[in-house]
């Protein structure tokens, strides 16, 4: 015999809630993560600098050779922006 759980069987467990001294545990990133958060964006901010810059000397214009160009110089880590 099978059995296919229906929504309402698991009504009871949806709404349960933990205890609000374990939420703000949880909530709370630790200090690493923090770091690593801050240094992601920091990268990506230099990223978006440097692509702007690109573009602004390609004319403004982004074709498919330009995100070509760009996706290859950030993937090969070879970007100069002054190129």
């Amino acid at each position: 015999m099978t059995y296919a759980a229906h929504h309402g069987d698991f009504v009871p467990y949806v709404g349960a809630k933990a205890s609000t001294r374990s939420n703000a545990v949880a909530n709370k990133a630790g200090i690493l993560r923090r770091i690593f958060d801050a240094i992601f964006e920091s990268r990506q901010k230099q990223a978006d600098r440097d692509i702007a810059r690109f573009l602004a000397r390609s004319g403004g214009r982004f074709t498919d050779d330009i995100e070509r160009e760009i996706t290859q110089r950030l993937l090969m880590g070879n970007w100069n922006a002054r190129e």
